[in-house]
């Protein structure tokens, strides 16, 4: 087994080009952190030399290690293995790009609520904010370097290329600092002209790429895409993304105060929409009960490649139709559903917990008769999947949900591997996986007899 000291590796993260970040272990404690080595690529080394590497990857974890924000990875350790210097991080199993699932290329991904885009912008931009007060430049903000924490909370990562304002990085010119798509101009042309707002421009990029699936064109308004905004979130991330430095906004805080009117301006729109609501009224779509089989029970362990017809998931992993069910709740702490023959737990677990304490948790209400029932279990992917909610459905935000909102990804029965399982977001409607060591939400479900 794989040691670098006295953590345990179990794990490999990723590699990028200054080093590998491994999942690792604690001794005694067993706690998962992410642990990263200083392992830059040898085209890298041969242009800019190990020692310059070696300490741009320290200053990294001393900068990291300096800040404390809410918003901001924390590191736990430093030391040196085998002549390779190391740092020791928290670790969370989601980012933002996981969530939204992006790749590398310009091609659609899931677009996000509007609720969901400010709650991240919102918090990634916290964080900008203390990162600059330090007089720190991260150079690298995408959904990727943003990790989410079992509480739903956003963390900036990944200070690898950042630099202290007014410093030069020097090297070759040819060298990028960034990813491509999210770098400013000013920065691809000459990093060393970077500044606070060029992190701006690569958050606004982002946010507009959670509230459509697309990454902006300069041409395109985000109201075009997405029918939940207006001029106002157009005119405020053309300010974001503008490719002149001078007209975006010129801090953080600036931005952010932008965002949180957009937000208040959002709440009073939803509430003037519901308000005209009336029951009467609504699509019939959305008052009867939708009449398909009973949804598969049984659980399974299913790749990547037939997970997608099991699940009869688009390319983006949300269901390819999503039917309209009417629940009830019975009062005692479960759920009616009668169209798919299920009862459901109306909560679920109050806090994240392993795939295995999830199986746990289901004995413990077996044991104790929950509801006066003996069979609870995990659902299936399938079956968690009848809990989404159509995110163009323009009455979405207008009825009390029937289940606990704490509960937002869910553990399914349905594994992916020996060590990992499906996991659904009932919340942004899309399936995923991760391995049984992360932290997710439990929710019983038993079939109706």
């Amino acid at each position: 087994m794989k040691t670098i000291k006295k953590y345990r590796i179990i794990g490999l993260l990723g590699k990028g080009g200054m080093g590998t970040v491994y999942k690792a272990v604690i001794p005694h404690t067993e706690k998962i952190v992410a642990l990263k080595v200083c392992e830059p690529r040898d085209t890298l080394v041969s242009i800019l030399g190990i020692g310059k590497i070696r300490r741009q990857f320290i200053k990294e974890a001393v900068t990291m290690a300096r800040l404390k924000h809410p918003n901001i990875a924390e590191v736990w350790d430093m030391d040196e293995d085998n002549g390779k210097p190391f740092f020791v991080m928290e670790y969370y199993c989601n980012s933002l790009g996981t969530m939204i699932g992006e790749t590398y290329e310009d091609r659609p991904s899931r677009p996000l609520s509007v609720d969901a885009a400010i709650h991240y912008g919102g918090q990634a931009l916290a964080g900008l904010a203390r990162l600059h007060y330090a007089g720190i430049i991260h150079m690298d903000v995408k959904p990727y370097n943003m990790m989410i924490t079992d509480e739903d909370t956003i963390k900036l990562i990944d200070f690898g290329v950042s630099k202290i304002r007014g410093e030069q990085l020097g090297g070759p010119a040819s060298i990028k600092m960034g990813t491509p798509y999210y770098m400013a101009p000013e920065q691809e042309d000459n990093p060393d002209s970077a500044d606070e707002r060029s992190d701006l421009y690569s958050i606004g990029v982002m946010l507009f790429r959670m509230l459509t699936g697309r990454l902006p064109d300069g041409r395109t308004d985000a109201s075009s895409i997405n029918p939940d905004l207006d001029e106002a979130w157009d005119r405020f991330l053309k300010i974001a993304s503008h490719p002149v430095s001078d007209s975006r906004f010129a801090e953080a805080n600036q931005m952010l105060t932008a965002l949180d009117r957009l937000a208040k301006a959002w709440e009073e729109k939803k509430a003037k929409t519901c308000a005209l609501i009336e029951e009467a009224s609504l699509p019939e779509t959305l008052s009867k009960v939708a009449d398909h089989s009973r949804l598969r029970s049984t659980p399974v362990k299913v790749g990547l490649k037939q997970g997608k017809d099991l699940f009869n998931t688009d390319g983006m992993w949300r269901p390819k139709h999503v039917v309209t069910h009417v629940f009830k709740d019975k009062g005692d702490g479960t759920v009616l559903d009668e169209t798919a023959g299920l009862l459901w737990e109306k909560g679920g677990t109050p806090y994240p917990m392993t795939w295995y304490e999830a199986q746990e948790y289901m004995n413990e209400l077996n044991k104790k008769r929950f509801a006066g029932y003996s069979d609870w279990r995990l659902p299936t992917v399938n079956e968690l999947m009848s809990l989404f909610i159509k995110h163009t459905d323009p009455y979405r935000f207008c009825f009390e949900p029937v289940f606990d909102t704490t509960q937002q990804r869910i553990w399914s029965a349905d594994k992916k591997s020996f060590v990992a399982a499906w996991y659904a977001d009932a919340k942004l409607g899309f399936v995923w996986w991760q391995d049984f060591t992360c932290f997710f939400y439990a929710r019983a479900v038993r079939s109706l007899q």
